[in-house]
């Protein structure tokens, strides 16, 4: 019998809860890509690396024409797949064509992005405006991120495009909470200082 009452979080931030036990996500506000009863994956959107996307264009030997994105960080996208990229960036205009690997994410206006021709069109200064791109991604399998929400190990709330691509880095953790109304003091073990 299917279970009717399953929980389905794609498009919504996953929220680490103080007190995370594995160290790659303490802290961490995840955007949920996908969700199925396969298990889920995301991209955690607050942790940069030290490497400016205008390195991993040099990487990957293509030239970036996009100033605007030349000292943007990349960031950690979650432990599977580190040597990996993802874009995850605005919806294509549907006139302005996809690329070879594109997840549109449902209820949501963002898109990820596997290929390396987002990248080439970043490099001649087309492609997507907004954009964060990471290093690997996180993932659960079947079952595996209820049972972690369900032990208090995340907060889940709709996802806001603005807290991925607009909020400064060090923001996003507190501003992702405020979306549930919560004051991020109020989660934390020590007494009030903000």
């Amino acid at each position: 019998m299917a279970d009717s009452a399953r929980i389905n979080l794609t498009n919504q931030f996953l929220i680490a809860m103080p007190g995370m036990a594995d160290e790659n996500f303490v802290g961490a506000v995840v955007y949920l890509c996908e969700h199925t009863e396969r298990g889920a994956l995301g991209l955690v959107i607050n942790k940069p690396i030290d490497i400016k996307l205008r390195n991993l264009f040099e990487k990957v030997e293509l030239p970036l024409a996009r100033e605007d994105l030349a000292d943007a960080p990349v960031y950690f996208g979650g432990p599977v797949q580190t040597e990996r990229g993802f874009v995850l960036h605005e919806k294509l205009s549907s006139d302005g064509g996809h690329y070879n690997s594109t997840m549109a994410i449902p209820g949501g206006d963002l898109e990820m992005t596997t290929s390396k021709d987002v990248l080439e069109a970043l490099s001649s200064g087309a492609g997507p405006r907004k954009i964060l791109v990471t290093l690997g991604y996180s993932g659960w399998g079947a079952g595996q991120l209820e049972e972690e929400i369900g032990r208090n190990g995340w907060l889940t709330v709709d996802a806001k495009p603005e807290v991925i691509f607009d909020t400064p880095i060090a923001q996003r953790y507190d501003k992702a909470l405020s979306l549930l109304g919560i004051d991020p003091r109020m989660l934390s073990g020590e007494a009030g200082h903000a």
